[in-house]
C-alpha cells in the first residue's frame, strides 16, 4: 500500500465500511474514498458512480485486509471514506 496514503488514512478521522461511506458522500462530509483493489466490482461500481456525483475522488489502493489493518480494524475493509 502507497505510504502516503496510509498515512492519511491513520491522521484523519475516517469511516469505514460501504453504509458508512454511502452516507458520508450523501451528507458531502467525505474528502476522498479509498476502495481496495479485491472489493467486489458491483461495490466499486455503486461507490464510483456516488463518488463521482459528489465530485469527490476515488482512489484505488490495497486489499481489503490491508485497508482494515491500516485503519486500525480487526476485519477487512473494501472500501474507507477520509472526512473532511
Amino acid at each position: 500500500m502507497n505510504e502516503e496514503i496510509a498515512k492519511q488514512i491513520t491522521s484523519s478521522g475516517i469511516v469505514v465500511g460501504k453504509r458508512q461511506v454511502v452516507r458520508g458522500l450523501s451528507e458531502a462530509s467525505i474528502r476522498c474514498v479509498i476502495v481496495a483493489l479485491d472489493a467486489d466490482e458491483a461495490l466499486k461500481t455503486e461507490i464510483n458512480c456516488r463518488a463521482k456525483i459528489c465530485s469527490v475522488p476515488v482512489l484505488s489502493e490495497g486489499t481489503k485486509s490491508e485497508l482494515g489493518h491500516v485503519a486500525g480494524i480487526e476485519v477487512s475493509a473494501a472500501v474507507i471514506g477520509i472526512l473532511k
